[in-house]
């Protein structure tokens, strides 16, 4: 019997991380939020049990910390760790792309443009959102490379709390659109240096536009203390 409570628990600590993870990436919990068991537990209608553990899972992914005084809460990430987080999504993706010149199928190549085709279509909405991450999953599982995709997958947990994509911007839905392009002209001629060349410069140019939305919301942080 106590085997199969703790199955239950665990199963429902599961969800609950699960539905924090999504709370996290569509902008209902930002960095700063504090996370209270008892308010959790009430709006998932669980115990505070699996709320607990579920916290605990995601203070192992480095998402949330815990605040002298204030308890559990979303981290905050400060310059230096954004940049670090971009420098590695480079490298990482920038392999991943390399990768896929060798590994990717007809087929694997035909969705890509598929999905980048639908990103265009979208333009600066919420569904953007969805199709970009839906494209970079995709351009990892045409890498075939299993920790690869352990390691993306880890740093993509942490790229969440940096709030709303920057792809709600017209001018990069555009840029993120043609970029994308040239990573798959690069991986149908199954050149891998260009490949890897174009993937890190897609993923630099999101760098200097989520940089510019930091230094803007510092400023106005500066603004309202004057």
């Amino acid at each position: 019997m106590t085997s199969q409570n703790d199955s239950q628990q665990d199963a429902q600590g599961q969800s609950v991380y699960s539905q924090l993870l999504d709370d996290i990436r569509a902008g209902r919990l930002n960095a700063g939020d504090r996370l209270r068991e008892t308010e959790l537990a009430d709006r998932l209608g669980v115990s505070r049990t699996p709320v607990r553990e579920a916290i605990r899972q995601l203070e192992a992914d480095g998402l949330v910390a815990h605040v002298p005084r204030q308890g559990a809460s979303i981290r905050t990430l400060d310059y230096a760790e954004v940049m670090e987080l971009y420098e590695m999504r480079a490298v990482l993706e920038g392999t991943a792309a390399r990768l896929a010149t060798r590994a990717a199928s007809d087929i694997e190549i035909e969705e890509l443009e598929a999905l980048n085709n639908e990103l265009e279509k979208a333009g600066a909405t919420p569904e953007a959102f969805k199709l970009n991450r839906l494209f970079h999953a995709a351009l990892l599982d045409a890498a075939k490379n299993r920790f690869l995709t352990k390691s993306i997958t880890g740093l993509q947990k942490a790229l969440m709390i940096l709030g709303p994509t920057t792809l709600t911007q017209p001018e990069r839905a555009r840029n993120a659109v043609e970029e994308h392009r040239a990573m798959m002209k690069a991986i149908k001629a199954r050149d891998p240096l260009a490949a890897e060349a174009a993937t890190r410069a897609h993923i630099q140019a999101a760098q200097r536009v989520r940089v510019r939305d930091l230094r803007d919301r510092d400023r106005g942080v500066l603004d309202d203390a004057v």
